[in-house]
């Protein structure tokens, strides 16, 4: 898989589990709707720092966005 896909679908479930919508993600982040939206779809290549941003209102490390989902 791509890693802006896995990056994507990683940041979905994180942000679903979490309860919060791209909206709500992307004003902790300081980011725009349309970018976290962008992420999710895998269209979007954040940088490391955009990658800790995101994680950071999830509570997660950006390293765990980078990791595939065990089934």
């Amino acid at each position: 898989m791509a890693i802006r896909r896995l990056v994507g679908r990683n940041l979905k479930r994180y942000r679903e589990a979490a309860g919060l919508s791209q909206e709500a993600l992307a004003f902790e982040c300081g980011l725009h709707r349309t970018y976290v939206s962008g992420v999710e779809r895998g269209v979007r290549n954040p940088t490391i720092v955009v990658l800790e941003k995101l994680a950071e209102p999830l509570d997660l490390q950006a390293w765990q966005l980078l990791v595939p989902e065990t089934e």
